[in-house]
């Protein structure tokens, strides 16, 4: 189809059957919406662009047009997502030179992301707080995205077969597609699969949960679809009865992390935790609480030398 098109085609039009040709059925849904996300973003800001007329100057225009309204590493994804199919569109011929070489990457200020999170009181009186019944609900979720700090797709696609009491584990090898019809899906990514070691208390309860549940359904997905401000909803009213910081089900997953690393576990036993493909991740994401511990380990430091 890519082979049909000429270098006086709109640039538009040829993005959008490169990702048809390349992209769909080849990547994640969730993947594939943010392809075309971008499709529709050339479409705005270069309507009448050809092919031919993609040179160095009007690429980097185009770059800083998207990056009036976007923060920097927003652009950067914008750019990747480009530079594919203007790479194929030059070595088909229809480009003469790269010109996404060099390219300047630009963008607005971030905005200052502060994660919310409990501290381990707050996490306490939460878990406390849970109406935990004899049948799944979502008392039960949260308390097991408290205690493991599972992604939502992650915790939703969770079956008993997954539970290997005995050795106190959790596997972790799928999602559930919330966003779409429902169904499995593969991990974030490989180092998403994992096995996450449980608690006791995460062992008895559960155990007791599931032992008359299907082994290979999940526990918590019925006929209705799945929404992720339901489960927000939930956890909301939780958190103002019992006068917490109010937080989401991904502020759980957070909250998990930090518990971990003030308690003095490793950043890299806790980014395999959280099936993060690296220990980057995981420092960037809790760079603040790395700098609050440093603090504390100069303190600890400067005892230790004082006692020499």
């Amino acid at each position: 189809m890519l082979n049909d098109m000429n270098s006086t085609e709109l640039f538009c039009e040829y993005y959008k059957q490169w990702i048809e040709v390349y992209k769909r059925d080849a990547i994640r849904e969730a993947t594939l919406a943010k392809y075309q996300m971008t499709h529709k973003w050339v479409e705005k800001l270069v309507p009448e662009l050809k092919v031919s007329e993609l040179t160095r100057n009007a690429y980097q225009q185009l770059l800083n047009d998207y990056a009036k309204e976007h923060e920097r590493q927003t652009t950067l994804d914008f750019h990747h997502q480009l530079k594919g199919a203007i790479l194929d569109a030059v070595d088909e011929g229809l480009i003469e030179r790269d010109p996404t070489r060099k390219a300047i990457i630009k963008g607005k200020t971030p905005r200052v992301k502060k994660i919310k999170y409990l501290n381990q009181f707050e996490l306490h009186t939460l878990i406390a707080h849970l109406d935990i019944k004899e049948e799944p609900n979502w008392d039960w979720f949260i308390l097991l995205v408290s205690k493991t700090g599972m992604r939502f797709s992650e915790a939703l696609a969770i079956t008993p077969a997954d539970f290997d009491f005995a050795r106190q584990t959790l596997s972790v090898s799928k999602t559930w597609d919330y966003k779409g019809d429902g169904g499995f899906l593969p991990t974030k990514n490989k180092s998403s699969v994992r096995k996450i070691q449980i608690d006791w208390q995460i062992v008895v309860k559960f155990s007791e949960l599931v032992k008359n549940l299907p082994e290979d359904k999940p526990i918590f997905v019925g006929e209705e679809k799945i929404y992720n401000s339901t489960v927000n909803d939930v956890l909301a009213r939780h958190c103002k009865e019992c006068g917490i910081s109010v937080i989401s089900i991904h502020g759980l997953r957070h909250t998990h992390a930090s518990l971990l690393l003030f308690a003095g576990v490793s950043i890299a036993s806790v980014a395999r935790r959280l099936g993060h493909a690296s220990m980057t991740t995981t420092q960037k994401t809790y760079l603040h609480i790395i700098q609050e511990l440093e603090n504390k380990d100069v303190d600890l430091v400067m005892r230790t030398l004082s006692g020499l």
